[in-house]
């Protein structure tokens, strides 16, 4: 994959043309009163070129600047590691910024309409990389085959990249229950066209040091992300109680070879199995699941053979526990989410938060006497005035969100803030950063 570069404008030479009225002085020492306007007049000829000049410059300038922006927004993105560099202070946010380049455009927030995705009440387990050095593949996870961390260009964060056949799997995740969610971020570069699909497998395994058994195990089901040039195939398979099902297909538009993640999110409900592709519900199977499989294992596979197939993860998370928004909120008085997810340093809300407004807008509209305060936590990363600025600014746009696109009357809505100082959880791993970065709903 090719580093995500920004395209310098091309600048044009620039040829500033005066033409001044050069006055011959045809006099002596001593100036006439003819003499005195002629220098008069040359003077402002030469003040009005100045101006001219100053003014011709400070309009090419501007419009080099429309330029390089233009230039900036129609940039494609590639989705290749940049060259390692140094974490900023990142304060609150979800990841760490990298490279300053261009990044690709996101899903569109309206186009969310019917994503029905609600992560689960608590996060139990995270990766984002930051524990481990660029170049290393990351010391809890294991392989048979290889990986390295890299960034990349234009993109916040850490990734993950695969650059063999074999299994990758986070050692850390030891249980997927019957009410789990997994969300993760997927990339590759534009046109990706490989051959080999990248395998998601929820496993019972016998024996956890035995990854590499995961096809064998008895109870399992993965489902593919084949990027293609225009669209991408995905299939859904399963292993339940020794017996291996039949595989479905469809395409997807969202396995595009765009250059942009494709935000993956999978919901397991005991053995409801619904995996959701940025705004697109892929699969919806009653079925997917043994109604005994006691999951323990993510695996994560590409197939032997793939050649130069490399897909890039990052920005892992699993949560357990139904949301059970409306009892929390009408008569346990507060809810607690963290599926609502905003752009890193930023008070922007990420489209794939859609599903989680649209349960609590669900639960206001019925509820037409309810009247809450939302409330914005972060966790301890960056400085504290920062965070309780940010945490103050992201419930207001929570606030503005639901008011504009679910038409909830904002009277019925106060916003407050508060930073770093309320944690529910240590602020030391992955995993309690991402439960401490949390929305409140408290009933007033």
């Amino acid at each position: 994959m090719s580093t995500h570069q920004s395209r310098q404008p091309f600048r044009r030479p620039v040829f500033v043309v005066v033409i001044t009225a050069l006055i011959a002085g045809l006099y002596g020492p001593a100036v006439s009163p003819a003499s005195g306007q002629l220098g008069a007049l040359r003077d402002a000829a030469r003040r009005a070129a100045e101006e001219k000049r100053k003014a011709d410059e400070a309009k090419r300038e501007a419009e080099e600047a429309k330029r390089k922006d233009e230039d900036a927004k129609k940039q494609p993105a590639t989705a290749q590691p940049a060259a390692a560099q140094p974490a900023a202070p990142t304060g609150s946010t979800d990841q760490p910024p990298t490279a300053a380049t261009s990044a690709p455009a996101a899903p569109s927030f309206a186009s969310y309409s019917k994503f029905d995705f609600v992560p689960g009440e608590r996060v139990v387990a995270a990766e984002d990389f930051a524990q481990d050095a660029i170049g290393d593949f990351p010391a809890r996870w294991n392989t048979n085959a290889s990986a390295e961390i890299v960034t990349i260009g234009g993109q916040a964060g850490r990734w993950l990249k695969l650059t063999r056949a074999g299994f990758f799997t986070p050692e850390f995740i030891t249980d997927l229950p019957d009410n789990v969610t997994v969300e993760f971020d997927l990339t590759t570069a534009p046109d990706f066209n490989a051959g080999f699909p990248l395998e998601t497998a929820f496993v019972q395994l016998a024996d956890l040091k035995k990854p590499a058994e995961w096809q064998t195990a008895p109870n399992n089901f993965f489902f593919t992300t084949h990027v293609g040039p225009s669209e991408g195939v995905s299939d859904l398979t399963s292993r339940q109680d020794g017996e291996s099902a039949a595989g479905n297909q469809t395409r997807t538009a969202q396995l595009a070879a765009s250059g942009r993640p494709v935000h993956i999110a999978v919901w397991r409900q005991r053995q409801r199995v619904r995996v959701y592709m940025n705004q697109e519900k892929v699969w919806d199977i009653p079925r997917a699941a043994s109604a005994s499989a006691k999951f323990n294992s993510l695996v994560f596979f590409v197939p032997g053979g793939c050649g130069d197939c490399e897909y890039y993860l990052g920005n892992l998370r699993v949560a357990t526990g139904a949301a059970d928004t409306r009892n929390k909120i009408v008569n346990e008085g507060k809810w607690v989410t963290h599926g609502i997810l905003f752009d890193v340093n930023s008070d922007r809300i990420k489209p794939e938060s859609y599903g989680t407004l649209k349960e609590m807008a669900g639960v206001l509209t019925e509820s037409g006497d309810l009247k809450v305060v939302i409330v914005g936590h972060t966790d301890s990363d960056g400085d504290d005035a920062t965070n309780m600025d940010l945490s103050k600014r992201r419930a207001a746009s929570v606030k503005a969100t639901l008011a504009s696109e679910f038409k909830i009357d904002a009277s019925r809505m106060d916003t407050d803030g508060k930073g770093e100082t309320q944690p529910i959880d240590k602020n030391d791993n992955a995993a309690g950063k991402a439960n401490n970065r949390r929305v409140e709903f408290i009933k007033k």
